[in-house]
């Protein structure tokens, strides 16, 4: 092979030895990895819309970006469903929860505004602020004071324009929940504007599904981000805000100006899976059931803290441990991942078990003595 590739083979070799080197591996095992949290992704009613969709004629394409024209008549019906299901005044449908949150701050905040996010937002939204034009500070997790103590420098310090605050409802590596009316007060008292990113709460929590900041759509000041690749069971994003937020977002977020729109198919099914999320209270229960099963029969025994959510952080620390133990779990028949930095802070490398309506408690329990066992053979 040519010698230019040395260095990226010596790149690989030092992520190697630092036991950080990401590789593909197969789906196989019992499902305690993905964040298919409902099992709607091999929904037969999501499946059937798709199909009615093709046998009506909707092309698998959409044959340039919605500007151009791509923009379906599918992609405005979902649109126009997810503003009245979320309650907001508009909606826009965008390829993946990173093309959004680029969207969102690298296109909306000013050169003169300020953005305060969680320190442990996620990696699209750091992208985001990174492309942006405004300044940013990440403030510590889950502290609305900490917050609201930025903003306060920040205009001391002659800060002119807007501020806006950023957060996860749920967050997607510890599970815990964000204090998100805390947030909506700080906003409304310095005239922000709060993002909440509800990736891993849509489905799962809120009435309906509709996510931990429901309560708080429609407000002028606040913007939700509802993924669809997880608790949906699909595939996209949609921002919901007012509408002069959505138009902005139309002219300025150039991860949706200038992307090849999604598939109308796609559209469909998202639009077929709200319809299946606003009717979903038995999932929703049979998932709470599993998250109490696995508090009392999995964390308890491991000397764990109970989950808040469906997502279960076993934090070891050392990478290498990490991966040896997600590693034997995998081999046991368990798809256990290891998460290591710069996901997750450094010397929190972790199992993330994500409870789905693809195991059972009988499954919980067998991944309980797997994980025992493996430990143990870390220890001796």
């Amino acid at each position: 092979m040519p010698a230019f590739l040395d260095s990226f083979r010596a790149q690989l070799d030092a992520l190697d030895r630092r036991a950080r080197r990401r590789r593909l591996v197969p789906r196989t095992g019992a499902d305690f990895a993905s964040n298919d949290y409902l099992g709607l992704a091999g929904d037969p009613a999501i499946g059937a819309a798709v199909a009615a969709a093709v046998a009506r004629g909707v092309p698998a394409g959409s044959g340039g970006s919605r500007l151009l024209r791509g923009n379906a008549p599918e992609h405005e019906a979902l649109e126009a469903r997810a503003a009245a299901v979320f309650g907001s005044e508009a909606a826009l449908y965008l390829s993946n929860g990173f093309a959004a949150n680029m969207a969102l701050l690298a296109g909306l905040p000013g050169p003169q505004d300020l953005i305060v996010a969680d320190a442990l937002i996620h990696a699209s939204a750091h992208d985001g602020m990174k492309l942006g034009r405004a300044k940013s500070v990440l403030a510590a997790h889950n502290e609305p004071q900490a917050v609201a103590d930025a903003i306060a420098a920040w205009r001391a310090a002659g800060g002119t324009g807007r501020p806006w605050i950023v957060a996860e409802t749920l967050y997607s590596m510890d599970g815990d929940r964000a204090p998100v009316d805390a947030l909506a007060e700080i906003a409304a008292q310095h005239e922000a504007m709060l993002i909440l990113d509800e990736a891993h709460a849509t489905a799962v929590l809120g009435a309906g599904g509709r996510g931990l900041g429901a309560h708080l759509e429609g407000r002028e000041d606040v913007i939700a981000l509802h993924t669809c690749g997880k608790g949906l069971g699909v595939e996209g994003a949609l921002v919901t805000a007012a509408r002069p937020i959505v138009d902005l977002l139309v002219n300025r977020g150039r991860s949706f100006v200038f992307s090849t729109a999604p598939s109308p198919l796609m559209a469909v099914a998202v639009e077929a899976a709200l319809e299946r999320m606003i009717a979903a209270d038995d999932r929703r229960a049979r998932l709470g059931a599993l998250i109490d099963h696995a508090a009392q029969h999995l964390c308890a025994p491991l000397g764990l803290a109970l989950p808040q959510s469906q997502i279960l952080p076993v934090i070891l620390g050392d990478d290498a441990r990490t991966m040896r133990v997600a590693a034997a779990l995998q081999q046991a028949g368990f798809d256990v991942r290891g998460i290591r930095p710069p996901t997750v802070p450094r010397g929190t490398a972790r199992l993330r078990i994500s409870l789905t309506l693809n195991v059972d408690e009988a499954t919980i329990d067998a991944l309980t003595a797997a994980l025992q066992t493996a430990l143990a053979e870390e220890r001796a």
